[in-house]
């Protein structure tokens, strides 16, 4: 059952985070790499809604609906 992923990245001297569904962390920092190859992963924690709420993360492409 996937479980929603904040991945965070540096990409072009910026930081930013990805809301991801996966399996679990590796695989929701493979999902990051994989559309953004030239990104450096900071961290992948599970999402928590009191965080996630204030500072929300934008979706990977493929998890668009």
């Amino acid at each position: 059952m996937p479980v929603q992923f904040t991945v965070g990245l540096k990409l072009k001297g910026k930081t930013d985070h990805i809301a991801v569904d996966a399996e679990d962390a590796l695989i929701a920092a493979l999902k990051v790499k994989t559309e953004h190859p030239e990104a450096i992963i900071t961290y992948v924690r599970q999402q928590n809604r009191r965080g996630d709420t204030r500072h929300p993360s934008h979706r990977l492409s493929e998890d668009r609906h």
